[in-house]
């Protein structure tokens, strides 16, 4: 038998025992069940970005990262739920639907829109909630030759929203009637080496007292961005929280608890992360883990009092996806 055969052979051996060894971890953690309660159902996509409650529809909306669209999950008494999409905006084909905010006020589902390769194209986009028409699509970076990623979204009591660019350290302002009406840039919004500004301005939430708070993800900074109060934008304060108690580093999603508490969304694990002084400081008092690392946390959400992280990963031939709730 000729050398070259014998070392093909091993190669290849070689090659199925090291394929079998990550085949083997997923299978051990799919069958690891989530100790807390989970929604599964199955869907038309492999990648769903974000997931919100509707507490007036009684259903999940999630976000279709792989192709643009929006679907909707409405729990029942089955074991697997069934997603139905109500959204895919040919204008849009070929872009990815990420992170969503319910604007109920103005009875609404905002959606931030991106070029998930290429980077070259950013868009918010606003449908009615009843009809799924869309109300307005406010490209944000056009086709220009500067990258962005619009990341996420979050709306402030008069309408306007507020569009995460993870790729451009930059906060979009667009109004209630979809015309864009600033940028928020700050230095502090670039953390120092080139490595931790890969994903930078993420997950954001809009405070009831009138200022946001936001994540830059592969730092874990936490950022507070006072709104002018007399709609002045350009002396919008942005200051850095001082976290204590653990790391934000690689958090993606927020969801605002109560004005106290937030939710940071992300892997290998969600925190709770809680101020007593107005987001002046904060300090991380609980996390939680799935154990379904491999399907990425990214989103969380709160259904009747309930924190519920969205993953990223569907499997299966079904590409079945999971809610899970998250208790801290």
């Amino acid at each position: 038998m000729s050398p070259s055969f014998c070392s093909a052979r091993f190669s290849i051996a070689l090659f199925l025992v090291i394929s079998a060894v990550p085949i083997a971890y997923l299978i051990c953690l799919e069958r690891a069940a989530p100790s807390t309660h989970v929604f599964s159902y199955h869907s038309s996509g492999f990648f769903r970005e974000c997931a919100k409650w509707d507490d007036v529809g009684r259903r999940f909306l999630v976000s279709f990262m792989d192709g643009g669209g929006i679907g909707e999950v409405v729990p029942s008494s089955g074991d697997v739920l069934q997603e139905v999409t109500v959204v895919k905006d040919i204008d849009l084909a070929g872009n990815a639907s990420l992170g969503i905010a319910i604007d109920r006020d103005r009875n609404r589902l905002l959606v931030a829109v991106a070029d998930l390769l290429g980077n070259r194209y950013s868009a918010l986009a606003a449908y009615d909630i009843s009809t799924w028409r869309r109300v307005f699509l406010a490209e944000l970076s056009g086709h220009s030759k500067e990258k962005s990623f619009a990341d996420d979204v979050a709306v402030d009591a008069h309408g306007n929203a507020y569009v995460t660019d993870a790729k451009g350290s930059k906060i979009w302002k667009v109004d209630v009637n979809g015309e864009i009406v600033s940028t928020i840039e700050s230095p502090l919004f670039t953390s120092p080496g080139w490595y931790n500004n890969l994903v930078t301005l993420n997950g954001i939430v809009y405070h009831p007292d009138g200022f946001l708070i936001v994540i830059h993800t592969f730092s874990g900074l936490l950022y507070k961005i006072d709104l002018a109060a007399d709609g002045d934008d350009n002396s919008n304060k942005v200051s850095v929280i001082e976290v204590t108690g653990g790391t934000l580093r690689f958090g993606d999603g927020l969801e605002l608890l109560s004005p106290t508490k937030i939710v940071v969304a992300g892997s290998p694990s969600a925190k709770l992360v809680e101020s007593s002084d107005g987001w002046r400081t904060a300090i991380v008092t609980g996390s939680f883990r799935t154990g379904m690392v491999h399907r990425i946390v990214s989103s969380a959400t709160v259904k009747e009092g309930r924190v519920y992280l969205n993953h990223i990963v569907g499997l299966g031939s079904k590409k079945r996806h999971i809610l899970v709730e998250a208790v801290f």
